[in-house]
C-alpha cells in the first residue's frame, strides 16, 4: 500500500468493552431529532412509445412528514405496495427523491451526491428484506463485512479481521467462519452477516427493510432479539419497516401506518395499539390475534375491508382510503386530511376519527366552516319560521276582527226583513177579521129576517 493511501486512511477506535469482552453501551442522546422528514416524494415515471414520453407516474410515497429522535425505534407499517421499502431506500439515500426534504442531525441530505454521501454512510446504514440477494455469493463472509472499511478507507484498532470477528461474535456467529461462503448458512444465519455489515462502521441510524419477513417463526424470534439487545448494547436508532404488527409491536417505541404511499398514522406503541384512531389502522389491529389464552373464547371484532387498494397511478382523491372505509362521507371524498396530533402523542389524517369525542374535530377547518354555516342556516330558518308564523297569526287575528262586523251588518238587514212582513202582515189580519165580523153582522141579520117571515 502507498504512503499516501496510508496517509488517507482513517483509523476508527473498537468499541468500548468491559472485562468479560462484552460491548459497553453507547452514550445516546434520548430526545435529539435524528432524523427529520419533511414532504417527502417519490414517483416512478411511466414512459411509452418510441420516443419514451411520459404518460403517468407511480406515486410510491406521495408526502411524508415524521421525525426520528435518537435512540429510540420507529416502526412502518402498511399493506404490501403502500411504499414503506421506498421510504427507507429514500431515507439512507439509495434512491433520489422527488421531491421533499430529508435532514440527518440537521444537515440536509437530500440531494447530496456520491461524494457527499460518503461521510454520512459511517452513519446511516440498512439491513435489506432478502438475505439471499443482499450477499454476494462470490465473496466469503470477511469480505463482505469488512467492505465497508475499505469503502470508508478506515482501518479498526486490531486491524480488519479481528474487527470483522468480533462483529460475527456479537451478532451470534462463529468467529471462526470468517472464511465461509454465504451459502454455507442458513438464512437466519445469512441475515445476522447483513446486520453485521450494517454495525460494521458504527452507525447511528440503522434502517432495516422487512429484516425477518423472509425467515421461519423460530428464527424470526432470535433475530428481533438480537436487534433488540444491539440497540440497548449500542444506543442504535431503528426504523424498522415490517408488515407484521406483531413483531412491530416487540421492537417499536413509536409506529407510522402507511396506506397507499401516505402515513395516516402516527402514534405511540401503547396508544396505537390500545385505542387506535384511523379506521384503516383499527382494520390492522383486528386482523392480530391475542396470544392470552385467557381470552380463547372471547369473540373480538373483526373488520374487514371491501375491495382492492386502489392503483398508485391514479389514487383516490380527498382521502386515500375513503373507497374502503365504511365511515365515509362526502367530505372524505373531497378534501384530503391532514396529519395532525388530536391527543398527546398520537397523530392522525382521518375526517371522522375512531376512539375521539369529536367524529368531525377542529383540524379539518372546511368541516367547522361547514358546521358554522350549518348552524347559521339553521338559526335563519328558525328565525323566519318563527317571523312567518306570526305574520300568518296576525293575519288570522286581522281576518276574524273583519269577519265579526261584517257578521253584525249581515244579521241587521236580515231582522229588518223579517220584521216588515210580519208588519206588513198585522194589516191583512186585520182586514181579515173585519171582513170575517161584516160577514158574521150579515149573517145575523139574514136569520133576523128570515124569523119575522116566518112569525108572519
Amino acid at each position: 500500500m502507498s504512503e499516501k493511501a496510508k496517509d488517507a486512511e482513517v483509523t476508527i477506535p473498537a468499541q468500548a468493552q468491559d472485562e468479560g469482552g462484552a460491548t459497553l453501551t453507547k452514550d445516546a442522546a434520548p430526545g435529539d431529532v435524528l432524523l427529520k422528514v419533511t414532504g417527502l416524494q417519490k414517483h416512478f415515471p411511466i414512459r411509452k412509445g418510441l420516443l419514451q414520453r411520459q404518460v403517468g407516474a407511480v406515486r410510491a410515497v406521495d408526502g411524508l412528514d415524521f421525525e426520528v429522535r435518537s435512540g429510540e425505534t420507529l416502526g412502518v407499517v402498511g399493506e404490501s405496495g403502500c411504499g414503506k421499502s421506498t421510504m427507507g431506500r429514500l431515507i439512507t439515500r439509495l434512491l433520489e427523491p422527488t421531491a421533499g426534504k430529508v435532514e440527518f442531525q440537521g444537515k440536509d441530505i437530500t440531494h447530496l451526491g456520491v461524494n457527499g454521501m460518503r461521510p454520512m454512510r459511517r452513519d446511516v446504514q440498512m439491513i435489506f428484506q432478502d438475505p439471499y440477494s443482499s450477499l454476494n455469493p462470490r465473496h466469503t463472509v470477511g469480505t463482505i463485512i469488512s467492505a465497508p472499511f475499505k469503502l470508508q478507507g478506515v482501518t479498526p484498532e486490531g486491524g480488519v479481521k479481528k474487527e470483522v470477528q468480533r462483529l460475527l461474535s456479537v451478532v451470534g456467529l462463529n468467529p471462526e467462519h470468517y472464511n465461509r461462503y454465504p451459502h454455507e448458512f442458513s438464512g437466519g444465519q445469512r441475515q445476522r452477516i447483513g446486520i453485521a455489515r450494517a454495525l460494521a462502521l458504527n452507525p447511528k441510524l440503522v434502517v432495516a427493510d422487512e429484516p425477518v419477513s423472509a425467515l421461519d417463526v423460530s428464527i424470526q424470534a432470535q433475530v428481533v432479539n438480537l436487534l433488540d439487545d444491539l440497540q440497548q448494547e449500542l444506543g442504535l436508532t431503528y426504523v424498522i419497516i415490517a408488515h407484521d404488527l406483531s413483531v412491530v409491536r416487540h421492537v417499536s417505541d413509536r409506529i407510522a401506518v402507511m396506506y397507499l404511499g401516505k402515513i395516516v398514522e402516527l402514534a405511540d406503541r401503547d396508544s396505537l395499539y390500545k385505542a387506535p384512531m384511523h379506521p384503516y389502522t383499527k382494520a390492522l389491529m383486528s386482523a392480530v390475534p391475542i396470544p392470552d389464552p385467557k381470552r380463547r373464547n372471547v369473540k373480538s371484532e373483526r373488520i374487514l375491508l371491501k375491495g382492492d387498494v386502489p392503483s398508485p397511478i391514479a389514487p383516490p382523491s380527498g382521502c386515500r382510503f375513503h373507497t374502503r372505509c365504511w365511515k365515509a362521507t362526502e367530505i372524505c371524498k373531497t378534501t384530503e386530511p391532514p396529519l395532525l396530533e388530536l391527543k398527546p402523542g398520537q397523530q392522525v389524517a382521518c375526517h371522522h376519527p375512531e376512539n375521539f369525542e369529536d367524529q368531525a374535530p377542529q383540524d379539518t377547518v372546511l368541516l367547522s366552516a361547514a358546521k358554522e354555516a350549518a348552524a347559521l342556516v339553521a338559526d335563519e330558518v328558525l328565525a323566519e319560521s318563527a317571523e312567518t308564523s306570526a305574520a300568518v297569526a296576525a293575519e288570522l287575528d286581522t281576518t276574524e276582527e273583519t269577519a265579526e262586523p261584517a257578521a253584525e251588518s249581515a244579521a241587521e238587514p236580515a231582522e229588518e226583513t223579517t220584521t216588515e212582513p210580519a208588519e206588513e202582515a198585522a194589516p191583512e189580519e186585520a182586514a181579515a177579521e173585519e171582513v170575517s165580523e161584516t160577514v158574521a153582522v150579515d149573517e145575523s141579520d139574514s136569520s133576523e129576517e128570515s124569523g119575522t117571515d116566518s112569525q108572519k
